[in-house]
């Protein structure tokens, strides 16, 4: 049923397949990139910020051309920064750029255990049912349109990220957005962006969203030892932010809602349907291609009070769930039958083609919708689909038709089609009644559960084996695993823990209280995530402390010190735009907050204000996939770095334009 990409075959080398990517185009880019390399070497102070700011050149090139993988890019350029303890004499420096004992120091920060404590967390939600539940209120509210769900989980993430780590929320989220995707037919790449760059923008909302503003109050006292008494700097409140941040998210929301059809990739993921696939195969193979959607049974229809199986055979449709007025959405054994009953307000899953499905609606005046929506999560190709089940030799259901055996309600399958001695008869060919043989291939719709039921019944051999098996949930943990989840949400938001001991004792009280298991735990660790960030902190860290970020941006500021106070204010902001992709925006805080005041101070303009800005410029992280939220999504949504210069180009370019017209009204 799937096709096979053609592999290459396994003797070619890795230097051989790299030297096939290396395109003409990647090698012009390489040539500028080494050229941009050597003036900037040419123009720093020191030989050790030259021997950084190539590195810095290098890893922005790997990045941006893809010439290998963003996480084997930053491990390389970790590994490289490791080798210069080695080659220290013959690159004219006295020591290694960084000291190898502190070279690995970011597979135990801070930033990279919280991420892996936060996907932990999120899968434990998961295994509960909880963010199924989510899920399915989300797809109830919003359909399954793009234009109506992205505002709705991207609004939920902002606002969750306003008083909880961004990456917490997102990472929160993302198995929600997973099952949206598997039960609306939309790619996760479609999903995934807006709500990262909501959550990242979320942490703008309050003085507690994000690190950078949680520092911000304790540089400004510090600033303040060495301001005279007249140049005194007032702390932020807890909602003085919030003015800026709830602009940003909305123009963030409203730029995907607008825009998204065109910024937004297509990619496959592990989360994509194979509905389509699947159903290109049924018509290739047995010319079937139905269709499925929703009917609503009006109380004056003609309908009402008929028998669904009488109809169903005039009809050629089959009604596969159904849902009484005020009731749950019934699919699988027991819901549907020959012999039930239409009733005013019922809704009815069809199964047909859409000339049949067409002709039915229109006879008994109908209401089709035009999507999924009560049996959005029951009817959605996570959960149900087309199968082949045959008759075996010796099945107790030989002779027998399928309306004897009540094959729909007995068995949960409703018969689509019979193919038989290499003909298909189909649903107006009376299948129904038709006596089973030995070797009949039947083509049903089920649950996937269902199916895998069947699998251990003797009376049918189940063909089809590629699909969803739904895996083991444990609504019984609900209790252990809200708990562990309040109390690490208690402990970031009221004490004063690090950020990863907290995240971490929720994800190991929902291991040691069975919500999850330790090997559950290991799979729900996103490891290309983990290395992608570990291996950058080395990175920022050379930046910092080879005083390149501090040298760079003094430059800027010099060319922009005798402009008007806006544009002054604009060239800090682009720095932290600059610095927070490639060093942490704690770092870039720390480095560029007393530059700013200084900055401020001697144009005649609010310090505060300046110190304000960096703070949340430092969150406009959207270019490269270098942000701990922007990481987190990028495997499971099957992003590349160009689809986040795509998208997050615009993104940053609105993010400083709003903030900075914010800023200059409000303050």
């Amino acid at each position: 049923m799937n096709t096979q990409s053609i592999k290459r075959p396994a003797t070619k080398n890795r230097l051989a397949q790299l030297s096939e990517k290396f395109t003409r185009k990647q090698l012009v880019a390489a040539l500028l990139f080494a050229a941009m390399a050597l003036l900037l070497a040419n123009a720093v102070p020191t030989i050790e910020m030259a021997w950084v700011s190539a590195i810095l050149v290098l890893t922005v090139y790997l990045f941006a051309f893809e010439v290998v993988g963003v996480d084997v890019a930053a491990t390389t350029v970790m590994v490289l920064l490791g080798l210069t303890s080695l080659f220290a004499p013959l690159m004219g420096l006295q020591q290694g750029i960084v000291d190898n004992r502190h070279l690995f120091d970011g597979f135990s920060s801070n930033a990279v255990i919280s991420i892996i404590a936060v996907m932990i967390i999120g899968a434990g939600l998961d295994k509960t049912g909880i963010m199924s539940r989510v899920a399915a209120y989300i797809l109830k509210v919003g359909g399954t349109t793009e234009a109506r769900i992205i505002p709705i989980v991207s609004a939920t993430v902002g606002f969750i990220s306003s008083f909880m780590q961004n990456v917490g929320a997102a990472a929160l989220f993302l198995p929600v957005v997973s099952r949206i995707s598997a039960r609306s037919g939309l790619p996760m790449s479609r999903l995934l962006m807006p709500m990262g760059f909501t959550a990242i923008l979320g942490g703008t909302m309050t003085m507690v969203g994000s690190s950078p503003l949680i520092l911000l109050n304790d540089l400004i006292l510090t600033s303040n030892r060495a301001l005279p008494a007249d140049q005194q700097m007032q702390t932020w409140g807890l909602f003085s932010v919030t003015p800026v941040g709830i602009a940003l998210v909305t123009v963030g929301i409203a730029y995907f809602v607008l825009a998204g059809r065109f910024v937004l990739p297509k990619t496959e993921n592990e989360s994509s349907t194979k509905g389509v696939d699947t159903l290109a195969y049924f018509q290739s193979l047995y010319g079937i291609r139905p269709d499925l959607c929703e009917v609503v049974v009006p109380d004056n229809s003609e309908l009402v009070g008929k028998m669904l199986g009488e109809i169903e055979s005039a009809y050629s449709v089959r009604a596969i769930g159904v849902k009484y007025s005020g009731g749950e959405s019934l699919v699988g054994p027991g819901s549907v039958a020959y012999d039930t009953e239409a009733e005013g307000g019922m809704v009815l899953g069809i199964l047909a083609s859409p000339g049949s499905t067409q002709r039915f609606v229109e006879k008994y005046s109908l209401n089709r919708r035009r999507g999924l929506r009560s049996f959005a999560e029951s009817l959605s190709p996570l959960k149900a689909g087309i199968a082949e089940v045959v008759i075996p030799p010796g099945s107790e259901l030989i002779g027998k038709s399928a309306r004897e055996i009540w094959l729909r309600k007995t068995f949960g399958l409703g018969l689509i089609a019979l193919h038989r001695d290499g003909e298909t008869l189909r649903q107006g060919d009376n299948i129904r009644s038709m006596p089973f043989h030995a070797g009949d291939t039947l083509v049903v719709h089920t649950t996937w559960s269902n199916l895998e039921r069947l699998e251990k019944n003797r009376n049918f051999v189940v063909v089809t084996t590629e699909y969803p098996r739904e895996e083991e949930v444990r609504p019984h943990k609900i209790a252990p695993a809200a708990i562990f989840f309040g109390f690490a949400l208690y402990m970031v938001l009221f004490t004063d823990i690090r950020l990863s001991v907290a995240l971490l004792s929720g994800a190991m009280g929902m291991v040691l209280s069975g919500v999850l298991t330790i090997e559950e735990a290991y799979k729900a660790v996103s490891w290309k995530t983990v290395f992608l960030l570990a291996s950058l902190i080395p990175l920022g860290l050379a930046v910092e402390t080879s005083g390149t970020a501090k040298w760079i941006a003094e430059q800027v500021l010099s060319v922009v010190g005798d402009m008007p106070v806006w544009v002054i204010q604009s060239s800090v902001a682009v720095l932290a735009t600059f610095f927070t992709l490639v060093m942490s925006n704690v770092g870039a805080t720390v480095l560029l907050v007393p530059l700013a005041v200084n900055i401020a101070i001697g144009a005649d303009a609010n310090p505060a204000v300046f110190a304000l800005t960096v703070a949340i410029a430092t969150s406009n992280s959207f270019l490269i996939p270098t942000h701990q939220v922007n990481a987190l999504i990028m495997g499971p949504a099957g992003y590349r770095v160009a689809d986040f210069l795509k998208a997050g180009g615009v993104m940053t370019l609105l993010f400083l334009c709003v903030m900075i017209l914010m800023m200059n009204i409000i303050f």
